[in-house]
């Protein structure tokens, strides 16, 4: 009788504390705080040995239950096991998916359970995540006119977004230019004015598309072609020869700046460093000049052209197609992406414009660098110098000097190699040079859209 009891109150014992056992852990990664017409649920849960017995996830909207997901329905495709113990779901949960959506509150509700106690018992959870639904596209309308665009350069569209807490911006091809704030460019009252900067590359087909997009917090997309014209540009071509020389002094200097990339520096091996400098290591350089402009500010520093350098001689252009040789020999093919502009040595650099110093140091290919922001994504490129003199983070004024002209980085002699970049993609200097481009293409615009000066 007595081992009759206690085997009734272990039994009893281990059911109470399977009761207590906790459930699966159930994540709701996305969606955020709304579901619009596209939107897909990215779910995990977890259970020790991936053992579940239940998992049930539904979105409630007005007292109506639509299934979104069950494991042990025909509903369950959409999920992956990760890991032993882990099991994701990604299911559309969209006005798509689910055609009586509205717009307005839901809730998502998630169920899951576990087998404890050899599956007499099951440990269950759920978890519920409050949304609002927004089935309407974003409004988008272009204000301002007359956009000309260059081959290689860039231009300004003025337009209105609604409602305001879109994101926004021109995508051309496969490039987007973000929008920003119309106040940014001293636009006044309408807080959904936007302003963007965006350029047609040098190596884009002239047909590519460029339309304004915009995209709401739920995931809805508009998508408006933007009426312009485009110019075509001819690009020089070029043949540069490398000699041995050249690569002996450029080398060895290149790989003490940047160890990392462990160069060889033996004569018979500097024509393949130089192919890994002018290759790689450019390849880097650029992704370094995108990396940057996401620092740009959401303020436009200046109000006029930007200054050229003075009493400089041009020695290649933007875009100029390279092709290198080597003992006679065809080694590379790379696009110069800027100004070469030629002075004497030790000569001061100055600001082509007003901005914030983003880098000034060691830029590899471009030696030492210093790279300003102007704001909207714009930023101007002031590479192979012998000195810097300024420090990130630094205001400076156009027209204040910043260093002195060098032959650092893979330069053959002394020089300026200068460019304007937008959102880190180089774009052709000589229009920012050019105080009637900027009236016209820029100040117009903004002051037909109501810039306060």
């Amino acid at each position: 009788m007595a081992v009759s009891i206690l085997a009734l109150l272990i039994v009893g014992v281990g059911w109470v504390s399977a009761g207590r056992a906790a459930g699966p852990d159930i994540r709701i990664r996305q969606p955020g705080d709304f579901i619009g017409q596209d939107t897909t649920l990215d779910l995990a849960v977890e259970a020790p040995d991936g053992l579940l017995s239940a998992l049930d996830v539904t979105v409630e909207q007005g007292g109506t239950s639509f299934p979104v997901y069950s494991l042990n329905a025909p509903l369950n495709e959409g999920a992956t096991q990760d890991s032993a113990e882990s099991l994701y779901v990604m299911r559309p949960i969209g006005r798509s998916a689910i055609a009586d959506l509205r717009t307005g509150d839901a809730r998502i509700v998630v169920r899951a359970a576990r087998p404890v106690l050899y599956g007499f018992r099951q440990a269950e959870s759920v978890v519920t995540k409050d949304v609002q639904v927004r089935l309407e596209s974003p409004q988008v309308t272009v204000l301002s006119t007359f956009h000309y665009v260059n081959h290689g350069g860039a231009e300004l569209v003025v337009y209105r977004v609604a409602p305001d807490d879109v994101t926004s911006g021109v995508r051309v091809g496969e490039q987007t230019y973000p929008g920003y704030p119309g106040s940014a460019a001293g636009l006044a009252g309408d807080a959904g004015v936007r302003v963007a900067f965006f350029a047609l590359l040098h190596d884009q087909d002239l047909a590519t598309p460029i339309e304004v997009v915009a995209e709401d917090p739920a995931g809805n997309t508009t998508a408006v072609p933007l009426d312009h014209r485009v110019f075509p540009k001819a690009f020089a071509r070029s043949r540069i020869t490398i000699d041995d020389r050249f690569l002996s002094r450029v080398i060895p200097a290149m790989a003490a700046a940047n160890p990392d990339l462990n160069l060889a520096t033996a004569p018979e091996a500097l024509a393949d460093s130089f192919l890994r400098v002018n290759r790689d290591l450019r390849r880097q350089n650029n992704q370094t000049l995108v990396e940057l402009a996401g620092r740009t500010a959401s303020e436009m520093f200046w109000r006029d052209a930007f200054q050229p350098l003075g009493n400089a001689s041009v020695e290649a252009g933007f875009a100029d197609y390279r092709t290198y040789l080597h003992d006679g020999e065809e080694i590379d093919q790379q696009v110069h992406l800027g100004f070469d502009l030629a002075v004497t040595a030790q000569v001061p650099i100055t600001a082509a414009q007003r901005g914030r110093v983003l880098h000034a140091g060691n830029l590899g290919i471009y030696g030492t660098a210093v790279v300003l922001d102007h704001g909207l994504g714009v930023q101007s490129l002031y590479a192979h110098l012998s000195s810097v003199e300024v420090a990130p983070d630094e205001l400076v004024d156009k027209g204040a000097v910043i260093g002195r002209s060098g032959m650092t980085g893979l330069a053959a002699g002394d020089h300026l190699h200068f460019t304007v970049l937008l959102q880190g993609q180089a774009v052709n200097p000589v229009e920012w040079w050019d105080p009637k481009w900027i009236q016209d293409r820029v100040l117009r615009k903004l002051d037909e859209a109501g810039r306060v000066r």
